[in-house]
C-alpha cells in the first residue's frame, strides 16, 4: 500500500519509520503504512448467498532499494523484525519496487517473496514494477497495486482527451469527519477527504485515518495516520500520547521510538525535513 527505525540514513529506512536504533548506512529497503481501497460493488439481491463490500484497510509497503535481496538485505531485514515483531507479525505487505526498476529476476524475486513470507509477512500485491510478468506475479500470489498516485485512463478514452490541457478533473471536496464517541479497540474510523476529529479517547487497537489533520481530545493509544494520501503538511494532535502508532504521509514511529518528552503529554505531531517531530504542547 510508508515500520520502525529512525530514517536518518538508517541501514533499514523504514520509510517512512524510524525507531531509537542506533544511525546506520543507507537501507536496502524501506517500510511504509499504505491505506488499500477495494471496490465499491453494487449491493447483491435480496437474500443472496454472499454480500461483495467495499473495505478500507492499512497495509505496509516494503519499499525494496536494491536489485537484488543478498545477506546484507535480510540481515537488515532482521534486525527491523526483532525491533517491533509484533508490529510485523502477520502484517500485510505490498513490495514497492520504485527504486528497483532492474528487479525482475523471476528466482531474485520468487526468494524474496519465499523469505519475507517465512519471517510470517503476508506479501500479496506488488506496486511501482511495470517490468515484471503478470503471469510470474499470479503463479506467486501476488497482485499488481496502482501506488495510489497514478490513476490509469478510462478504456474509452480518446488521445485527443488525454491530450487536452485545458482538462483538469476537480479535486475532491474536502469533506471533515467529526467522531463524538471513545473509539474501541477494533474500530477503523476514515476521513478519506479532509481532518478527522475524536472528541474522545482511541483505545489500542483501534485506527485513525484521515487525508488531512487528526485531532484527538483523550487520550491517543490505538494507531494515527494522516495525510494517507500523501500530505506532508497534515498534522496530528493529542491530549494524551501513547499511541501504538503514528504516521503522517507514510512516515511513522510505533510506541517504542515516541520521544519520551512527549510521551503521555498533550503533544503535537508533524513532520520536518523528512523527519517526524513530536512536541509538547502546554
Amino acid at each position: 500500500m510508508r515500520a520502525p527505525v529512525h530514517d536518518n540514513g538508517s541501514s533499514i529506512r523504514a520509510e517512512r519509520p524510524r525507531s531509537s536504533a542506533a544511525t546506520k548506512s543507507r537501507s536496502s529497503f524501506e517500510v511504509s503504512d499504505q491505506n488499500v481501497r477495494t471496490r465499491h460493488d453494487p449491493a447483491p439481491a435480496e437474500g443472496a448467498a454472499f454480500q461483495v463490500r467495499g473495505r478500507f484497510l492499512t497495509a505496509l509497503a516494503l519499499r525494496i532499494g536494491t536489485d537484488r535481496a543478498d545477506g546484507p538485505f535480510y540481515a537488515q531485514l532482521d534486525e527491523q523484525l526483532q525491533q517491533t515483531p509484533q508490529f510485523f507479525l502477520g502484517a500485510p505487505v505490498v513490495l514497492d519496487f520504485v527504486n528497483a526498476p532492474a528487479f525482475a529476476d523471476l528466482t531474485a524475486l520468487r526468494d524474496l517473496v519465499e523469505n519475507l513470507r517465512a519471517r510470517e509477512l503476508r506479501v500479496f500485491g506488488v506496486q511501482n514494477a511495470p517490468g515484471m510478468d503478470p503471469a510470474v506475479l499470479q503463479s506467486l500470489g501476488l497482485i499488481v497495486l496502482n501506488s495510489g498516485k497514478e490513476v490509469p485512463l478510462p478504456r474509452d478514452a480518446t488521445p485527443a482527451q488525454a491530450a487536452d490541457p485545458q482538462r483538469v478533473d476537480a479535486p475532491p471536496p474536502v469533506v471533515n469527519k467529526v467522531i463524538r464517541s471513545p473509539i474501541r479497540s477494533g474500530q477503523l474510523i476514515v476521513a478519506e477527504h479532509g481532518d478527522l476529529t475524536v472528541i474522545g479517547s482511541v483505545a489500542s487497537g483501534a485506527e485513525l485515518v484521515a487525508a488531512g489533520n487528526i485531532h484527538v481530545y483523550g487520550a491517543l493509544r490505538g494507531r494515527a495516520m494522516a495525510g494517507c494520501h500523501g500530505n506532508t503538511d497534515a498534522h496530528i494532535f493529542c491530549q494524551t500520547l501513547d499511541a501504538e502508532l503514528v504516521a503522517i504521509a507514510g512516515l511513522y514511529q510505533t510506541n517504542e521510538g515516541l520521544e519520551d518528552t512527549a510521551r503521555q503529554r498533550c503533544a503535537h505531531i508533524y513532520l520536518k525535513q523528512e523527519k517526524l517531530c513530536m512536541e509538547v504542547v502546554g
